[in-house]
């Protein structure tokens, strides 16, 4: 196999789970959700059933009864309806109550006499009961009344015996009213069926929208994994589209979470390529002055050797303290770099003005203090302009005038370092703030070219900005302005003028 085909399969075998685990999650939500409408419907089609057999069954016991009582009426005067004369024999009350009740469908009524078929209603029955033995010696001779259910051929039947006497009839008739429950239960069968039927095409639906359904519930999910497969180490760039802006969109939380971890790797890589960069480009060459001077080193020359390790020993500090600048630079752009705190404005001031006056030689003032408390880091808004005041003194001839001074307005506080030395052009305002940047006077650099950069990543780290001020030849103000609290760092920007 080629080395394409092998790269090809082994991207395909890295699709494929994806695949099958999104199908797998649209499957198992297709799966519950037929699971519980399957549910739903059984248990409706099921109590639906159970009260319809149970109305069945009352109202053929209430009809069972009623039977009776019907029968029990025409009975009682002994009077036979159709001649108007006392009953003679048992055969003709059980032939007048069987002629005179009218046989509902699936109701029949059998006589009796002396254990033995006698009467029956002319309804056509499922099966022969009165020729049923088994049913014949259940009913036939019972002395008092009895209701019971008896499996027959076609299914339950319902009945109610009563016995029959007449005092001049030493005979014992027995008369009795039977269902054929199941045949009654018909209907109700029917229409469970029929409830079935239509919840097998309600499920069908069911899941073609259940279907469709877990399809844009899915989809976010099929877009993230789609956004992570094209991610790359050197494209960092794409984002999950939000599908929804609805508030509690799980989904769509999802998708912003998932797009601030990718910001925070896309910074966190951005900012390891910016210090390889810098260190790579930076430290090549000290590292090439002294392979130079070692390689044409003269071992028996003592001046030389001298002159070497002094030359070796400034290049050696020069590189740890630009690394260090770097990793400070680094370091800036993570959460733990600032411990912000509540702090005295004006004692804060005066106590960076006692510092900075140590850089000699020129003549230091304090134009204003600002009053009030702030939120800030002390010591890396005193690292800042302590950097600021160095950069000032070394571009200022000495018995110059530097001004130093801290402002508090409009939500913000502002600590400036003026100086008098040569300036800096328009053109030079924002690129002296960039990492190894010089202007064209030669200013805006500290050693490497680190300190301005430092200065502009701690007022970054603040939530607030690094500015300066200048005109050729006369002097420069350079500003450092964060808000009195704060906040979460935000974009670095760098103004110049104002």
């Amino acid at each position: 196999m080629t080395a394409t085909g092998t790269t090809t399969a082994r991207s395909a075998s890295v699709r494929r789970p994806r695949h099958r685990a999104l199908s797998t999650a649209r499957a198992r939500i297709i799966g519950w959700m037929l699971l519980l409408v399957l549910v739903a419907l059984g248990a409706l089609t099921l109590a639906t059933w159970r009260l319809s057999v149970g109305d069945v069954d009352r109202r053929m016991d209430d009809a069972l009864r009623s039977e009776i009582e019907e029968f029990s009426t025409l009975t009682e005067s002994g009077i036979d309806p159709a001649t108007g004369q006392a009953f003679t024999g048992i055969d003709e009350v059980l032939n007048a109550a069987i002629t005179y009740n009218l046989a509902r469908p699936n109701e029949k009524f059998i006589g009796y006499v002396d254990g033995t078929f006698a009467y029956q209603s002319r309804q056509k029955a499922p099966v022969p009961l009165a020729s049923d033995p088994d049913f014949t010696a259940l009913v036939s001779t019972v002395i008092r009344p009895e209701a019971g259910s008896y499996g027959s051929a076609a299914g339950e039947v319902r009945y109610v015996a009563v016995p029959v006497r007449l005092e001049n009839d030493p005979r014992a008739g027995v008369l009795v009213a039977a269902y054929f429950a199941d045949r009654e239960r018909e209907d109700v069968n029917q229409t469970a069926r029929l409830m079935l039927a239509a919840g097998a095409v309600t499920m069908l639906l069911v899941a073609a929208g259940a279907w469709l359904v877990a399809g844009r519930i899915l989809r976010p999910l099929r877009d993230i994994t789609t956004t992570a497969r094209s991610i790359t180490d050197v494209d960092l760039s794409r984002r999950i589209p939000r599908s929804s802006s609805r508030p509690g969109d799980e989904i769509g939380e999802l998708a912003d979470t998932v797009n601030a971890m990718l910001d925070r790797v896309e910074n966190a890589v951005a900012v390891q390529r910016r210090f390889i960069d810098d260190a790579g480009h930076e430290l090549r060459t000290p590292i090439t002055i002294v392979r130079g001077h070692l390689e044409v080193l003269d071992p028996t020359d003592h001046e030389d050797v001298r002159s070497t390790v002094a030359l070796v020993d400034d290049e050696l500090g020069r590189m740890n303290r630009m690394v260090s600048d770097l990793l400070l630079l680094a370091r800036s752009e993570q959460p733990e770099f600032l411990r912000a705190e509540s702090v005295d404005v004006a004692a804060l001031t005066e106590a960076i003005y006692d510092k900075i006056t140590g850089f000699g030689g020129r003549d230091w003032t304090l134009d204003h203090v600002a009053d009030g408390e702030a939120v800030m880091d002390p010591q890396r808004i005193t690292q800042a302009v302590v950097a600021l005041a160095d950069n000032a003194a070394r571009y200022t001839r000495r018995g110059g005038r530097i001004a130093f001074a801290s402002h508090r307005d409009d939500g913000t506080v502002r600590f400036q370092v003026s100086d008098s030395g040569p300036g800096i052009r328009e053109e030079d305002r924002e690129r002296i703030f960039e990492r190894f940047a010089r202007g064209e006077s030669g200013r805006g650099s500290e050693g490497a070219g680190l300190g301005l950069s430092i200065v502009r990543a701690i007022a970054a780290a603040h939530g607030g900005r690094a500015m300066v001020d200048s005109e050729p030849n006369c002097g420069a103000t350079f500003t450092v302005e964060i808000p009195i609290a704060a906040g979460t760092p935000q974009p670095k920007h760098v103004e110049g003028g104002r």
